[in-house]
């Protein structure tokens, strides 16, 4: 009994330092978002554009313009507010978005999880 169970360690540690972790790709992307649909005061235009909803939106979609498989890692920097003064109708009014959002995007490498086709 006590034989079968030191057999049964030594298979286990074995194979345990055979696990592979997985490894990623990173890339760090900077982009601007778009302005506020609509046009409002100069301090609800910048908090309607620094809205941590609205940055998290926008790296999502800067990250997936890297193609199919990217996700957002972190966001490093969220940008400046800079607002821009809307059309003679509504003057006073200003419509605000951020620039220079830096995200860190990453990738699963191909070939470190699964199966590989063709590979045994």
């Amino acid at each position: 009994m006590r034989l079968n169970l030191l057999g049964l360690f030594a298979v286990l540690a074995f194979f345990s330092g055979t696990t592979s972790a997985t490894e990623y790709i990173y890339r760090d992307l900077m982009a601007n978002t778009r302005p506020s649909p609509g046009c409002a005061v100069e301090s609800e235009a910048i908090a309607t554009a620094s809205k941590p909803y609205n940055i998290k939106s926008y790296s999502k979609k800067f990250c997936q313009t890297q193609g199919y498989g990217w996700h957002v890692e972190a966001i490093k920097d969220k940008g400046k507010v800079v607002c821009a003064p809307c059309s003679d109708t509504n003057s006073g009014k200003k419509q605000c978005h951020l620039e220079d959002v830096v995200v860190a995007c990453k990738l699963i490498k191909p070939g470190s999880v699964g199966m590989l086709p063709g590979k045994g």
